[in-house]
């Protein structure tokens, strides 16, 4: 039957991020929102963004500040690169510093209409969102870090599986996207060394929207690939984004952090 999961617990110590700004791309909902939160818990103000200012925002703005945190918006659609420049200026202004920047928007194309495209008009939303979104804004955020001779920390989100490959049209998309990542990630890490880490958080089956609705089989495919036998959550990947944001990872620098609860090869369903 797998192991039961407690989504509203928080382990992180309230003076981990004390003083620090956090910025969390895609932070309306799902992994976003659960990332604001944890960093907010562990004592960060925090800057939450989307595309625009509407519930799903409002509801993570207020559980920042039920932490008792300071939080704003800002609002920039990722798959325009006209407006990466102005995201970042934006938010640098929300709190006059940002020590935390961590890149978590990306396009859904499991869900919703888009989820009836083309692989071909899928695939190239996602190299707008997820790749180029994710680099060029990444290297405005590290190129200010490191002139500002801070300490911060970048963090982008791959895919636990992009390095093994998983088959069929969403793999291969997700793989080749989300490699791009990781590897670009090992990359920036070298070029704004010493002064800026950057690590990558790999997520494996996480539960978001598109996991509460798979079918049976889907359901049963993530539970046997990972070795806790369960899904994992949001929270259990804002979890490992807080320690990477955290002076405890002080000494860790362009890695790649599965989250996947262990991922058991062939465990997939015949």
């Amino acid at each position: 039957m797998g192991i039961s999961h407690v989504t509203s617990t928080s382990f992180a110590n309230p003076d981990l991020l004390s003083g620090r700004v956090a910025v969390v791309t895609g932070s309306s909902q799902g992994i976003g929102r659960a990332i604001a939160v944890e960093l907010a818990r562990a004592g960060a103000d925090v800057v939450v963004h989307g595309r625009k200012l509407g519930e799903a925002a409002e509801r993570t703005m207020q559980m920042v500040r039920d932490c008792g945190r300071k939080v704003a918006f800002v609002a920039a659609d990722l798959s325009d690169e006209l407006a990466y420049e102005p995201l970042v200026k934006s938010a640098w202004e929300q709190f006059s510093r940002v020590d935390l920047w961590i890149n978590n928007a990306g396009a859904d194309v499991l869900t919703g209409d888009v989820a009836a495209w083309s692989f071909e008009k899928k695939l190239e939303l996602l190299w707008r969102v997820d790749v180029r979104g994710t680099m060029l804004v990444s290297r405005l955020v590290g190129q200010r870090m490191r002139d500002e001779g801070g300490d911060g920390a970048l963090i982008t989100i791959g895919w636990d599986q992009a390095e093994q490959g998983m088959a069929g049209d969403s793999g291969e998309m997700f793989a080749a996207v989300k490699g791009a990542v990781m590897a670009f990630t090992r990359s920036l890490a070298q070029s704004l060394a010493p002064k800026v880490r950057v690590n990558c958080v790999a997520p494996g089956w996480i539960q978001t929207s598109w996991g509460e609705q798979a079918s049976e089989y889907w359901q049963t495919r993530a539970k046997r690939e990972s070795l806790v036998e369960r899904w994992g959550a949001p929270e259990d990947v804002a979890r490992a984004v807080c320690f990477l944001a955290s002076p405890a990872a002080a000494f860790i620098t362009g890695q790649i952090l599965p989250v996947n609860g262990g991922f058991r090869y062939g465990g997939n369903v015949e």
